[in-house]
């Protein structure tokens, strides 16, 4: 049991593409709170700024101690809802609002990674009319991502003449731009790094094995026994230690705090490490019974419910 009873808010839902998965994080996080011994206030996050405020400032019982953020996706997890908690002036779990949008747009973080010497696929960013202007804008196979998305939420893998057609007749609802990459062919890894202050700590490395999927998707992410969770990684040493230290590498450059997760491609068709590259970080990861920073943690011998206590008592802080 916690030390100290705190009133927490969790905010979940939202409005984004990844409404449901929220939800879902949201509930479990309501759920080992209470168990926890704390009082909970579960939101439903609506589009209406003012009536979030309302809510977390007229409570007859007075504002939240912290805020808990199980939203997923654009506004959660974009710096958009954190600049609207750092305004109201409550803690909040999860990183602020320049990591926020830094971590959310995928070509800004690649530039901070590879500034700091993570290894990224070489990517572009272009239109949505330049895709279907130039049928190959780089040679496939690549992947074509939104550019302010999590979740894998329409990405696609391009092969083929076919692939780009069936995008153009599917439409694009993610934006006017999209950043295009090189698929790395070989195994995805992914890395949970939890940290406060100067400290980091990566907890382990997972290998997904999707099943009857090209990669890691959302259908792969959140549907049961769709994708195999290999923890550890069954990789040579050399590449699992070097995953584990870019992890770190990154979650340092983007200036994340709290729990974030890193993920990767790993081509070991090529020598050593040289094949290793990082796409993306999370800086809310899931809760999920699906999800990999619980697996992890579990793993590293933290149970669910002290995951959920150590985000509440290191939170961002109002400046």
């Amino acid at each position: 049991m916690p030390q100290t009873k705190k009133k927490v808010a969790v905010l979940m839902g939202g409005w984004s593409a990844e409404r449901e998965v929220s939800l879902i994080s949201g509930g479990a996080a309501c759920k080992a709170l209470q168990e926890l011994g704390h009082e909970v206030l579960a939101i439903d996050v609506q589009r209406d700024p003012l009536g979030i405020v309302q809510t977390l400032t007229l409570q007859a019982t007075g504002k939240p101690d912290v805020i808990f953020n199980a939203l997923h996706g654009r506004v959660g997890e974009d710096g958009t809802i954190q600049g609207l908690l750092e305004f109201i002036g409550i803690p909040y779990t999860h990183s602020g609002v320049l990591t926020s949008a830094v971590a959310m747009d995928k070509p800004m973080m690649k530039i901070v990674a590879s500034h700091a010497g993570v290894r990224c696929p070489h990517g572009i960013v272009v239109t949505r009319e330049e895709i279907v202007q130039d049928s190959y804008p780089m040679k496939p196979p690549f992947v074509i991502k939104p550019t302010n998305e999590g979740s894998s939420v329409g990405v696609r893998l391009v092969t083929s003449e076919e692939d780009l057609q069936k995008i153009e007749e599917d439409g694009w609802i993610y934006g006017a731009t999209v950043l295009i990459e090189t698929f790395i062919t070989g195994h995805e890894l992914t890395v949970a790094v939890l940290g406060h202050g100067h400290e980091a700590k990566a907890l382990a490395v997972t290998e997904l094995r999707p099943k009857g999927h090209a990669f890691y998707d959302y259908t792969a992410k959140y549907s049961s026994g769709e994708t195999d969770h290999l923890l550890p990684a069954p990789i040579p040493q050399d590449v699992y230690d070097e995953a584990m230290r870019l992890a770190i590498l990154a979650y340092k450059a983007a200036g994340c705090h709290g729990a974030a997760r890193a993920d990767f491609r790993w081509d070991d068709d090529q020598k050593g490490t040289d094949g290793l590259y990082f796409l993306e970080i999370n800086t809310q990861p899931g809760m999920t019974p699906l999800s990999l920073l619980p697996e992890q943690a579990q793993y590293a011998g933290i149970s669910f419910n002290d995951l959920i206590q150590w985000m509440l008592d290191h939170p961002t802080c109002p400046a």
